[in-house]
Order: C-alpha cells, then sequence, then structure tokens
C-alpha cells in the first residue's frame, strides 16, 4: 500500500459526503471516529530516511505501525521493513 492509497484510504475514512447548497457552495460532512481501533493519524509524520528504516529494530518497527492503528502480526521483518518505507518514503527517497 503505497502513500496514494493511504491518503486516499483516509479521504474516504474521513469525508463521509458533500452537499451543495446550489449556489456552488460546498459543505463537507466531517465524521468524527470516537474508537480508538483501526487506521489513526498520528500528531507528526515520520521523519525517517531509508538508512534509517533499514537497520530499525522490529520492536521500533512495530510501535510506528501501532501508532497509525497497523498491525502486521505474522510478517517478517523485512517484509514490515518494506512496508514501511513504501507507505513513509516519497519515490523519491526510495
Amino acid at each position: 500500500m503505497g502513500l496514494s492509497s493511504l491518503l486516499y484510504y483516509v479521504w474516504s475514512v474521513i469525508l463521509v459526503g458533500q452537499s451543495n447548497d446550489g449556489n456552488g457552495n460546498s459543505d463537507f460532512k466531517v465524521k468524527q471516529k470516537t474508537s480508538s481501533t483501526g487506521f489513526q493519524m498520528p500528531l507528526h509524520y515520520p521523519r525517517y530516511k531509508k538508512q534509517d528504516y533499514e537497520k530499525m529494530e522490529e520492536w521500533r518497527l512495530d510501535l510506528l505501525l501501532q501508532q497509525y492503528g497497523l498491525s502486521f502480526n505474522g510478517l517478517s521483518l523485512d517484509e514490515k521493513r518494506c512496508y514501511v518505507m513504501g507507505a513513509f518514503l516519497w519515490p523519491c527517497q526510495l
């Protein structure tokens, strides 16, 4: 799941509907998530470089994923690293 897929998912979860009052003005209705399960947007976006992810311990990767409400039990360390780098690094940083 790349960054664009992640952003699309966020918009599809947060943005419930859009209404138009007939004058061209749009009114967005935002759904607030009250549960602590599922995707969560932390306050700060990770600022790690590719080299940081490549040497990061498994428990740190798990903690990072957990902060975003993601869990990848059963995946290897290399698979978790691949996912995290694909999700949090821009294409020019790969």
